[in-house]
């Protein structure tokens, strides 16, 4: 345990931020199953432009790496037109 007031607070928000994050990156992974298990190319499509959106979003905020984000667009897109 910290001994610092200034360690505890910042425990106490690190422990936010971690929630906040581990949220956000659940919900990236559950964006991403959901183009992945359309069949059909259209609610593909749609999902995908969700999905292309929160990565942008993410990486914006830090939460993935910005490559991460334009690696993960690049499979998806590869994915919908192979449809």
């Amino acid at each position: 345990m910290a001994n610092y007031k200034s360690a505890i607070r910042r425990i106490r928000s690190s422990e936010r931020s971690r929630k906040r994050n581990r949220q956000d990156r659940s919900m990236l992974k559950t964006a991403i199953k959901s183009v992945t298990s359309s069949s059909d190319k259209e609610a593909a499509l749609q999902n995908f432009n969700k999905t292309q959106s929160l990565l942008d979003k993410l990486a914006a905020k830090g939460i993935i790496h910005r490559n991460k984000a334009a690696n993960q667009k690049a499979r998806l897109a590869v994915f919908v037109n192979n449809l």
